[in-house]
């Protein structure tokens, strides 16, 4: 099929995502066992081609993130809302429009846009439909929240996992000395993955999906859905409808949780219904509360104030680089900044702005010195921390927000 060009488009919505938005564009958040542009690649018959989101992130660039847009975008283009996580196997068709749950998910421009129009986030996709045209519905999640990474988890890995499983070269858990399985959804050991024995695969409620280079030590209990991504490793413990990014270190209790990548919960403690950001570090005995004590709905901080999520279960939001020293407890709906460094044995509040020293707004963590760490953790994983990520981390700091 001839590619076709996808811009992802992050509109004012997407650029609130906190505590993640400050440092990372959505292309590049992990929706179910995977990246949003990864989402998009096969609608777009290749890579992703640009995306249009915060100037201050327009540096970024880890491994396979869309450029920045530049020049007009032509005729024929699509331009789709980052925040929409379609499902895996959907299919565009033809069509100049596609929504779902009644709002547009994509558009396919009649004429050249200039990416300006779209700079500022403002710009609802609606005003982008052509007056003639066929409209098509297309199958997916919204992230309006970033507790909505939470709320679809579920839903998401059960549709992911066998999508992803049934392309991939695998192994039956039978050719693992001493694993066992129960339940019947179907359970997916990739070739190249290391599962030691004692390691029980429990896919009673939804599928399990153990990548290549994924290293799943003795007393460990997957529950499914479960996704535990490339070259990662669990220590032991239970892990249970979570989703685990590549290169994560993982023991304990891990429940209802979705970790981007890079991050370390190496040692004891719970962490339930909660969003781990990229190269964060949970220190030894780190508890994430995911109830509160009268059973109610969870409140969040967001950019607009204290925000009723609906949810009876949500635990912790944890920004990228964001770093907890032994033995922290987070309250309930806890939202840890990007760079926060936290040590105090219990957080004094739910919320940590980024780039926080201590956990209060008081004390910023310089910026050299965060610079210095952020170079010593992406060589722990053989990583460049490139001039681009520099900089646009560099741009974050300076753009931090206070709660």
């Amino acid at each position: 099929m001839t590619a076709r060009p996808v811009v992802l488009y992050e509109d004012a919505a997407a650029r609130a995502l906190e505590p993640f938005a400050l440092v990372r564009p959505t292309t590049e958040l992990r929706t179910g066992a995977v990246l949003q542009r990864e989402r998009w690649e096969p609608l777009a018959h290749g890579e992703v081609a640009g995306r249009i989101g915060a100037p201050h992130l327009a540096t970024f660039d880890e491994s396979g993130t869309p450029p920045a847009a530049h020049g007009l975008l032509g005729a024929g283009s699509i331009v789709a809302n980052a925040r929409f996580a379609p499902a895996l196997g959907a299919a565009l068709g033809d069509a100049s429009a596609w929504t779902a749950d009644g709002r547009v998910v994509a558009v396919r421009l009649a004429t050249a846009v200039d990416p300006a129009l779209l700079a500022d986030g403002s710009l609802a996709l609606e005003a982008l439909v052509p007056a003639r045209g066929r409209s098509a519905t297309l199958p997916g999640w919204w992230v309006d929240r970033a507790w909505d990474l939470v709320r679809h988890l579920g839903a998401m890995l059960a549709a992911d996992i066998p999508a992803i499983g049934e392309t991939l070269a695998t192994r039956d858990a039978s050719g693992f000395d001493g694993v066992q399985v129960v339940g019947t959804h179907p359970v997916y050991l990739e070739d190249g993955a290391v599962v030691e024995p004692f390691v029980l695969l429990d896919a009673q409620h939804g599928p399990i999906l153990v990548r290549h280079g994924a290293h799943i030590q003795s007393f460990t209990r997957l529950v499914g859905p479960c996704h535990i991504g490339v070259d990662s490793v669990v220590h032991g413990g239970r892990v249970a409808g979570s989703s685990i990014g590549e290169q994560c270190r993982v023991h304990g209790e891990v429940s209802v949780s979705l970790f981007l990548g890079q991050a370390n919960k190496a040692h004891d403690g719970f962490v339930g219904h909660s969003v781990i950001g990229r190269w964060a570090n949970l220190g030894a005995g780190t508890t994430t509360s995911n109830l509160k004590n009268n059973y109610g709905s969870v409140q969040v901080w967001t950019p607009d104030g204290m925000t009723d999520t609906g949810m009876q279960f949500l635990g912790a939001l944890i920004g990228d680089h964001a770093k907890l020293a032994i033995g922290t407890l987070l309250m309930t709906g806890s939202v840890v900044g990007a760079g926060a460094n936290v040590f105090d044995t219990a957080a004094r509040s739910t919320v940590m702005p980024p780039f926080s020293w201590g956990g209060s707004a008081d004390r910023v963590f310089a910026l050299d010195k965060f610079l210095q760490v952020a170079d010593r953790v992406y060589a722990r994983r053989g990583l460049p921390m490139t001039e681009g990520l520099r900089d646009a981390l560099a741009a974050a700091h300076a753009q931090r927000w206070t709660a």
